[in-house]
């Protein structure tokens, strides 16, 4: 619900207990993607107690849900009067299709200079549409190939020596004739499948060939750029590289098949790290020597740059209505002092100004060494692109590697679902 206040019982009988029973009845309700960890819990705990400490009367209510459930319900809740003040947010095309909407609050105005102050221009840019500040940006992500040292030595494979595309076809071939599985994929949720075709597409075309597709430049997703991703996507899917039953598993039982040491590769985001071991059997997953990563390898004769980047901004989102102490709250949980100590607890790579200087994790800070150095950062393309064609390219995604479509029909399909947004 809004922020409202309540004032319980007919009557109140002294002004002070009036304000003492209204201010206990200030709610702020956040709905959020699940956490990575249980270890997560526990800080937002913190952040509620300390916001709630410092401003008496206002409830902090946080909502988790697993990130299918959270899709499916939020278009449904944005339209009610249920909707919630604060909620998760992946940005791109999909935050424009909200804002355009007129769903969101336009919360400049309602920020404090120290709160701008702690974010870059290019943080607050990842939640700003045509001129209005709806929301901010919590951390950034990368997908990274993760692998298992212990069944690359296995296999008699040096992932870190992998730079191209045929190079890492070969570590899959490689991989099957030792008895390695060589990629858990969580192919029923469809966007981790995405992850593959899109990073193939961003080494194929470039940033430049991306933004012409998606202006509709010769002949927009059904060029010969996104026909070739489809192709090399479909190459790797003929190789049987993945686990069995890869299409019945979402990404929760596919990253504890990671972390149950199940296969060599896991094609995903910075966040795995925790994932894997929190959904692992053992609930400890690999252990950081078994455990190694490298970036998305080039395609031989592609236009894109080695240090590009693929993933997201993420933050939250604010919607219409909402009062100061949505805003206040928001920019107390995105301060330095609070992005700081999520970097250190290796939760994200945070955004906020001088907050990833503590990081201690090794793979978190490798992954902010490559944003950092990154020359272009490509958004998560079923965000990027809006819920049509996002999610057809998550659909075609999974057809290709399911071979249930071919590279021509799958690009057509995403040109289709462009040219009638």
């Amino acid at each position: 619900m809004k922020l409202t206040t309540v004032l319980k019982g007919a009557t109140c009988a002294a002004t002070l207990l009036c304000a003492q029973q209204a201010a206990a009845e200030t709610t702020v309700n956040m709905l959020s993607i699940n956490v990575n960890n249980e270890s997560e819990l526990p800080y937002y705990t913190q952040l509620e107690a300390a916001f709630e400490a410092a401003n008496p009367g206002v409830d902090i209510v946080i909502e988790f849900q697993d990130n299918e459930s959270f899709k499916a319900r939020l278009p449904t809740l944005l339209q009610s009067d249920s909707r919630p003040d604060i909620f998760f947010s992946w940005g791109g095309g999909v935050f424009y299709e909200q804002a355009r909407a007129g769903i969101l609050a336009d919360i400049g105005p309602m920020m404090s200079d120290e709160c701008r102050a702690a974010h870059s221009d290019a943080s607050l840019g990842a939640f700003n549409f045509e001129g209005a500040q709806h929301g901010m940006a919590m951390y950034a992500a990368e997908v990274v190939v993760w692998y298992n040292k212990d069944l690359a030595d296995q296999a008699g494979i040096d992932p870190e020596n992998i730079e191209t595309w045929e190079q890492f076809l070969t570590a899959v071939e490689t991989a099957k004739a030792a008895g390695v599985t060589p990629i858990i994929l969580g192919g029923k949720d469809k966007w981790p499948v995405h992850f593959i075709y899109g990073m193939l597409a961003m080494r194929i075309l470039g940033a430049e060939g991306i933004a012409a597709a998606a202006n509709g430049v010769d002949g927009g997703y059904a060029s010969e750029g996104f026909v070739r991703a489809g192709e090399e996507l479909a190459r790797l899917a003929a190789l049987d590289p993945f686990q069995p039953g890869f299409m019945d598993s979402g990404y929760d039982k596919a990253s504890g098949l990671f972390g149950d040491g199940e296969g060599l590769f896991h094609i995903m985001g910075n966040w795995d790290y925790a994932a894997s071991k929190a959904g692992s059997t053992s609930g400890e997953g690999l252990s950081d020597s078994q455990t190694g990563l490298i970036s998305f390898p080039m395609v031989e004769g592609g236009a894109g740059d080695p240090s590009a980047t693929f993933g997201g901004v993420n933050g939250w989102l604010v919607t219409e209505g909402a009062s100061q102490e949505v805003v206040d709250f928001l920019c107390f949980m995105l301060n330095q002092e609070n992005q700081t100590t999520g970097g250190r607890e290796g939760y994200w790579i945070p955004v906020a100004k001088g907050a990833s200087a503590e990081i201690e994790n090794t793979f978190n800070a490798e992954i902010s060494d490559n944003l950092a150095n990154s020359a272009y950062h490509q958004l998560f393309l079923d965000q990027a692109l809006g819920a049509s064609v996002g999610g057809t390219i998550n659909d075609v995604a999974a057809d290709l590697a399911a071979g249930a479509t071919d590279p021509v029909e799958a690009a057509e399909r995403v040109e289709e679902a462009r040219m009638f947004q």
